[in-house]
């Protein structure tokens, strides 16, 4: 699924591409692509049809479009292949165009998503720590590329948790925008091994750890995200490129570019997580 960089890197497409236009007219071809919507899809289409897209904002991996009504959110549910693809006007319709939005300059807003995780939902704006975003968000936590991130308190936050760190980096309500690729890449960076016990490390390597996940989310911005196949595009339909440049994920029996050990994949909350046995020793059974 797309974590932070990838989000951010639609966001910004978006952003670019979409703000400042009006929706003359939505189109639902697909009915799971509104389910979260729980008042259809024909109200969906109403209630956006005649706003201006006024602000592409995000928070971790989850991403909304604000709009001239206020108190009035769209929020993006990526799924495992949704993208959101701003084509010229006349472009041939891709297979799975779920929502088509007509925008006032000829061009059009498409929600694609083969696999029908992902979708579309209109929610109400909220007041969160002097935040506004969509109630559907409240409960996510700022993300380390947020202005506002608080590295201290999630510091402390991060040691007040007896479990694994690896799940604590992928827990939305700790420090949002990590996925499981990103935190292989930020753990093998801090020599960490994801099963460490989160209330056993220090501050210092707590803090060594965040600075990990934030340089590896910039790196991949830099490069236009992760993508392993077709399914992960921007708002052009451009892949990114740092899937070159993992030190971990999805590296198994290649060397560690710090050790040369062979790397190791191993199960972890249904997940593949890649490590160096070297690097990042298993801790000893309490």
């Amino acid at each position: 699924m797309p974590e932070l960089p990838e989000v951010e890197v639609v966001r910004r497409g978006l952003a670019e591409h979409a703000v400042g236009r009006v929706i003359d007219s939505v189109a639902v071809t697909h009915p799971r692509a509104v389910r979260r919507h729980i008042a259809g899809g024909v109200d969906l289409a109403g209630r956006l049809t005649g706003l201006k897209i006024e602000d592409a904002q995000r928070r971790g991996k989850y991403l909304w479009l604000t709009f001239d009504e206020p108190d009035t959110a769209l929020v993006v549910h990526l799924g495992m292949s949704g993208q959101m693809l701003v084509q010229p006007a006349g472009a041939p319709v891709e297979k799975h165009a779920h929502i088509r939005a007509a925008l006032g300059d000829g061009s059009e807003l498409r929600f694609v998503d083969q696999r029908t995780f992902g979708g579309w939902a209109l929610a109400d704006l909220v007041e969160v720590d002097g935040t506004v975003v969509p109630d559907s968000v409240a409960h996510i936590a700022r993300d380390p590329l947020d202005p506002r991130f608080d590295r201290e308190a999630v510091v402390a936050k991060i040691r007040a948790k007896n479990t694994e760190i690896k799940r604590v980096l992928l827990d939305q309500t700790v420090v949002s925008g990590i996925g499981n690729i990103y935190a292989d890449e930020a753990l093998w960076r801090a020599g960490l091994h994801g099963t460490r016990v989160a209330a056993d490390l220090t501050r210092p390597v707590v803090r060594t750890l965040l600075d990990s996940v934030t340089a590896v989310m910039n790196e991949a911005l830099a490069v236009g995200g992760t993508s392993f196949d077709a399914l992960y595009v921007n708002v052009n339909g451009e892949s990114g490129y740092f899937s070159r440049s993992l030190a971990a994920y999805g590296r198994v029996d290649e060397p560690c570019d710090r050790c040369g050990t062979l790397l190791i994949r191993e199960q972890f909350m249904n997940r593949s997580s890649f490590s160096c046995p070297k690097c990042q020793r298993k801790p000893r059974r309490r």
